[in-house]
């Protein structure tokens, strides 16, 4: 199954008005009711199976960092696989890719576009660039901006934009140079998106 590439707002009405994902968008849709059903009562009135609200948080999880239902699958299989927490674990390693770093760090306004700038030959990591958004980064890692005039004006702007809420305390950032170092895996608190991970893991307990 290949990843979501339409409306971005449409998936927000239909997991829900107060549902937000910072890495999909940071727009907020006008309508309330989710795309295809009418303002009637029985639709007001519907509630959702437990099968429904573990679904609904696995999109969530999905559509957030942008990953097709094999990836999720995948890193599902080896957060289990790891000691730990599994949801925990399952974050940690959605939050360890380079695409979802460049997002935190503020290099872009959302994941797709901060995939956009790892395709596209503009991040690298311990100075080589690095064109694969899904590259698991590992720590002491070291991710900077390629030294080229475009590369750092295009990244300079967008933090300038974007307006990060501050860096999380696993990653050390240093904006003269563009450069980042991360220290550890993130904790709990550290993720944007509100999510009941623990449901994620139920979801996929009968594959």
């Amino acid at each position: 199954m290949s990843r979501y590439r339409g409306p971005k707002l449409r998936i927000l009405r239909r997991l829900g008005k107060k549902v937000i994902l910072p890495g999909l968008t940071t727009k907020t849709s006008r309508k309330e009711q989710p795309p295809g059903k009418s303002n009637s009562s029985d639709n007001k009135n519907q509630k959702s199976t437990e099968y429904g609200i573990r679904l609904a948080e696995k999109q969530k999880l999905k559509f957030n960092y942008g990953l097709t239902e094999n990836q999720l699958f995948r890193y599902v299989k080896e957060a289990r696989r790891r000691k730990g927490v599994t949801g925990l674990i399952l974050l940690q390693l959605l939050e360890m890719r380079l695409d979802t770093l460049c997002f935190t760090l503020g290099f872009a306004k959302s994941i797709a576009q901060a995939r956009q700038l790892v395709n596209h030959g503009h991040i690298t990591v311990n100075k080589k660039v690095i064109g694969i958004p899904s590259f698991q980064c590992r720590l002491n890692d070291v991710i900077s901006v390629k030294e080229k005039s475009t590369s750092k004006n295009l990244v300079n702007n967008n933090i300038k934009v974007n307006q990060r809420n501050g860096i999380p305390a696993n990653l050390q950032f240093d904006d003269s140079k563009l450069e980042a170092t991360v220290l550890d895996y993130c904790d709990r608190d550290d993720v944007q998106l509100q999510l009941k991970e623990l449901l994620v893991i139920e979801y996929y307990s009968r594959r």
